[in-house]
């Protein structure tokens, strides 16, 4: 895998390597114990995160790492702060309200090329080509969420206004999607994306999705998280993580695999049928590695900028907090 290094981190590792002794975090048999906290539940959506510690990279880095679920009472990056975690899972505006707060995180890769959050709709009942079709339908948003974030975002660029569109508030529950109650319904389409769609299907419908990123606003999803002192004081540890993970995620992906990473899935998520997870890896791996010319963790850092300006449009944070400059690529 291509690595690159930029000169922000390359400094760091020359310094912090001088200074520190070998081995600071190994434990009973020479491998050293980490905690990786995640954004969310063990789905489809982690399946690489699965895949390194199933398949054996992080062993084979001499890491003994402990991949813990992630939720709603979750904070990836708050737990690096706490010192409960040595890295974790973070979406781009959480990254960006913790540097505003003054928190000491680094990004180390960003695992989804496009943000999975979308919108699924019927298009049998609406057509949306443009966002300027959403005037006048009923569109399901978290309030609070990015998906808040992102429509009002999309409706600014071409000069709608929320009173343009009728809003209905969202809840852990698909109920109004179902009954017709909101025309469009925010998914991650990867993995809630097919469930809905095969059980519209059997009801004998069609479903599409409407993806801000093809009308030009990329809001950044889950990326590699850790903390700068984790970067300066156990450099070849940060590395070593890293690659392993990468190499895991690159491996999870590759066609030839699939049967394996399916096996890893199925016994993380069992409660969902396999054709269904066959689906919701094939739609993953579109996300998150677009085409076989990009590596997996690559930093689309204008879409992170442009993840900046959003939230600083919408006072989401006070001030810019040059979030580029914590972007550290391998």
């Amino acid at each position: 895998m291509k690595k690159i290094w930029t000169g922000f981190l390359f400094v760091i590792l020359l310094t912090a390597a001088q200074f520190l002794p070998a081995g600071l975090l190994a434990a009973e048999g020479g491998k050293e114990q980490l905690t990786y906290r995640l954004k969310w539940l063990f789905n489809v959506s982690v399946m690489g995160d699965l895949y390194a510690g199933e398949m054996g990279f992080f062993e084979g880095a001499n890491l003994d790492v402990t991949v813990k679920e992630g939720g709603p009472e979750r904070d990836a990056i708050r737990e690096l702060e706490l010192g409960y975690a040595d890295f974790g899972v973070a979406s781009a505006d959480q990254v960006i309200r913790a540097l505003s707060k003054g928190s000491p995180v680094v990004v180390l890769a960003q695992l989804f090329q496009v943000n999975p959050l979308q919108w699924i709709y019927r298009p049998d009942r609406v057509e949306i080509t443009q966002v300027k079709d959403l005037k006048a339908k009923t569109v399901g948003v978290t309030f609070g969420g990015n998906d808040e974030t992102i429509m009002r975002t999309l409706l600014a660029s071409q000069g709608l206004s929320e009173g343009d569109v009728r809003i209905y508030s969202v809840r852990y529950d698909y109920t109004p999607f179902y009954r017709r109650k909101a025309d469009l319904w925010p998914v991650y389409v990867n993995s809630q994306g097919p469930i809905i769609s095969w059980k519209l299907k059997r009801a004998g419908e069609r479903v599409a999705f409407f993806d801000p990123s093809a009308h030009g606003v990329k809001f950044v999803a889950n990326s590699v998280v850790t903390s700068v002192r984790m970067v300066r004081e156990h450099p070849d540890t940060v590395k070593r993580f890293m690659q392993a993970l990468l190499q895991g995620w690159e491996a999870a992906f590759k066609p030839e695999n699939s049967k394996a990473a399916l096996e890893v899935l199925s016994k993380y998520d069992r409660d969902t049928p396999r054709p269904i997870l066959e689906k919701q890896l094939a739609m993953t791996r579109k996300l998150v590695k677009p085409a076989d010319s990009v590596d997996i963790g690559t930093f689309d850092r204008e879409a992170w900028q442009q993840t900046e300006r959003i939230m600083l449009e919408q006072q989401q944070i006070k001030a810019p907090v040059g979030v580029d400059k914590v972007l550290i690529q391998f």
